[in-house]
């Protein structure tokens, strides 16, 4: 009998430990590791419009495209980049003009703002990278779904994007994957002109 409660509170004491919580802070190598598992797993990726539903701090770019009744189409085949402007990027734009964007009547200049900001195709960070760099000092130009044009150039080691006004928007995270292309994150919303 005592070797029987010994072999359980045995069992009981390793299950414990299996479940206890790891309070333990990742290093900077498990985010990386945890960056690049995230960067490679594809088979449950969502559309660029669930991806971006799935991240917080894409819910004032989640309500333009739903405002703008982009939703569907940036779910469809694709394939597409996306330039996406977080909400902090989003927060730089005065709250009237934005008020303005989101109502009914702003509903087309939304929708050319929101498409001055997706390219046809998949452009992954490496190849927008050699790109810039070959096309040299005047910047790649990327004609974008509204059929104006943005250059991308580098800015030190960021990619930087310029838009028709000369205003820029730095790209703070690239490769972000979806099933019907990618996304890379910017700090600034972009203007046509």
């Amino acid at each position: 009998m005592n070797k029987i409660t010994i072999a359980l509170a045995s069992a009981a004491s390793l299950a414990i430990a299996a479940c206890a919580e790891d309070t333990a802070e990742p290093t900077a190598d498990d985010t990386v590791a945890m960056n690049d598992q995230m960067a490679n797993d594809t088979t449950d990726t969502g559309t660029i419009v669930e991806v971006a539903q799935g991240n917080p701090d894409f819910s004032t770019l989640v309500s333009a495209v739903t405002s703008a009744n982009l939703g569907e189409t940036l779910s469809g085949e694709g394939p597409y980049t996306v330039f996406a402007p977080t909400n902090a990027a989003f927060d730089k734009v005065p709250q009237a003009t934005r008020d303005e964007l989101m109502s009914e009547a702003g509903q087309e200049d939304l929708t050319n703002i929101l498409t001055y900001h997706v390219i046809e195709g998949e452009t992954n960070a490496q190849a927008l990278t050699q790109a810039i760099e070959a096309a040299g000092e005047e910047g790649y130009k990327l004609t974008t779904v509204n059929g104006a044009e943005l250059t991308a150039m580098m800015d030190g080691g960021n990619v930087v994007l310029m838009d028709a006004a000369g205003n820029r928007a730095t790209v703070t995270s690239t490769d972000v994957d979806a099933s019907n292309g990618v996304i890379h994150v910017i700090d600034t919303v972009l203007m046509p002109s």
